[in-house]
């Protein structure tokens, strides 16, 4: 990739953060991320507690962008069909006719996905992974760009199903929006006072272009040295002594993938160990099953990465 393009990224990005953050106050790491994730064609996992802007982040995104959007609220009544669309008999035409499901947007937002039954969790699988849905035999198509952006609330456990290790793995990277700082709080009156401003986002890309450069990352170099350095990490992540499941090589992947992106979005064609070290917690947290002892101790998932990585050498060169 040209430095001249990488220079042309950046900037397209600094537009679309630009945008996004007219809507949400104080989150440039948080919006930077999801950006990473939607150019990796990855899937985002928010974890936080009700009231914290992750539904006006997903719409300011799909907004800022010009994408379809739909939004999905997942309770434990929820059927499969609801979500990737059903086949019904239509007397007129006498004949079978398909009706489009929800997922049948660019931007998902799957609101409290733990709420919903293993069943229809499932239903996610193939539309995360394949970026298609089989209904009746048939398989369709998701339009693409297509990324799902699942919350749930970590707090409130009462009547949820945890999400299986299967379909955390497909998340590309989840992340914790936190509570805003109390200038940041009143910034949010202020801006909200007399109207919401995702009613005046306009696009500022469109879906072409955002497919255009996400095969465009891939081209961004990794030195040896540093595909090395992120081997090290991921692999030190299953050899831990309290972590019982440590990630897998789509960890690996998902790692290099977004390094890739995140040093396209600061402008530079190369990566550097930087940013393995900082996408490697919300890549890599989620992917890691800590053994019941390490959990007792009140240890975290991100509590052995940090510990990894100040343990990890880093390479230099």
């Amino acid at each position: 990739m040209s430095p001249e393009r990488v220079v042309a990224i950046r900037q397209i990005a600094a537009r679309a953060q630009e945008s996004i953050a007219r809507a949400i106050v104080g989150k440039d790491a948080i919006v930077e991320l999801l950006l990473v994730a939607l150019l990796c064609e990855g899937h985002v996992l928010l974890e936080d507690v009700p009231g914290t802007g992750k539904t006006t982040l997903a719409r300011a995104l799909a907004a800022s962008l010009g994408c379809s959007f739909q939004r999905i609220q997942f309770t434990p009544d929820l059927l499969p069909s609801d979500v990737t669309g059903l086949s019904f008999f239509n007397q007129k035409l006498g004949d079978f006719q398909f009706r489009q499901g929800p997922i049948f947007a660019q931007i998902v937002l799957t609101d409290e996905i733990n709420r919903a039954t293993p069943r229809t969790q499932s239903a996610l699988l193939e539309a995360m992974q394949e970026r298609t849905v089989t209904i009746d035999g048939e398989t369709r198509k998701l339009p693409r760009p297509f990324l799902v952006i699942a919350t749930q609330n970590p707090i409130e456990l009462e009547g949820t199903f945890p999400l299986p290790e299967a379909q955390l793995d497909r998340f590309l990277v989840r992340l914790n929006m936190g509570y805003p700082s109390a200038e940041e709080e009143q910034e949010i009156l202020t801006r909200y006072q007399h109207s919401s401003p995702l009613d005046a986002l306009t696009p500022v890309l469109g879906d072409v272009e955002v497919r255009q450069i996400q095969a465009e990352l891939r081209d961004v170099g990794v030195s040896d040295v540093v595909r090395r350095y992120l081997v090290e990490v991921v692999r030190a992540t299953r050899e831990h002594p309290d972590v019982e499941l440590g990630a897998s090589p789509r960890g690996s992947l998902a790692l290099y993938q977004t390094a890739q992106a995140r040093a396209a979005l600061n402008g530079r064609t190369f990566v550097m160990p930087d940013d393995v070290k900082a996408l490697a917690e919300p890549v890599l947290n989620h992917r890691l099953m800590l053994s019941a002892e390490a959990r007792l101790r009140g240890r975290r998932p991100a509590d052995v990465i940090n510990q990894i990585l100040a343990r990890t050498p880093v390479p230099v060169e």
